[in-house]
């Protein structure tokens, strides 16, 4: 079996009053994204690093 990463970004959005979460294959990918998601003071972000299983299909 697998392992791999992919990265969430959990983010406030307070214009629109939601909580989104968008995901990423890499870090820097994800980190980027949350960059962009802090326009005013109010906004915040997280980033987590999950491990994820994939089956490996048989020969």
């Amino acid at each position: 079996m697998e392992m791999n990463q992919e990265f969430h970004v959990t983010f406030f959005e307070a214009d629109s009053g939601r909580i989104r979460t968008e995901v990423f294959d890499t870090s820097a990918a994800a980190e980027r994204f949350m960059s962009r998601c802090l326009s005013c003071e109010d906004d915040w972000a997280t980033i987590d690093a999950v491990t994820i299983r994939q089956q490996q299909a048989a020969a």
